[in-house]
């Protein structure tokens, strides 16, 4: 038998997945246009300074939150390399 405060629990942790696949789904929508804008102006699909400072603001508010940091940067980076890879593919069919 699973104790009921597990399951409420792990009840808030299936909400806030849902939460963060909702909210990263929008993320990448609103990139998908940066990117498509970039191709269109003729910018690098990369932008190195915005990343860092985006980094920078994610560990502050990690710290912030009481998320390790370190953690955020690792997430963070991970989103920034899928969303450049998008811009490489968008900026490759646009020619």
């Amino acid at each position: 038998m699973t104790h009921p405060e597990l399951v409420r629990l792990r009840g808030s942790i299936d909400n806030l997945d849902s939460a963060l696949i909702y909210l990263l789904a929008e993320r990448f929508k609103v990139t998908q246009q940066v990117g498509e804008l970039k191709a269109t102006v003729g910018l690098p699909p990369a932008d190195p300074d915005r990343e860092a400072q985006q980094i920078a603001r994610l560990r502050q508010l990690a710290k912030d939150a009481n998320l390790d940091p370190e953690f955020a940067e690792k997430f963070l980076n991970f989103i920034v390399s899928e969303v450049v890879r998008h811009h490489q593919r968008i900026a490759r069919e646009a020619g």
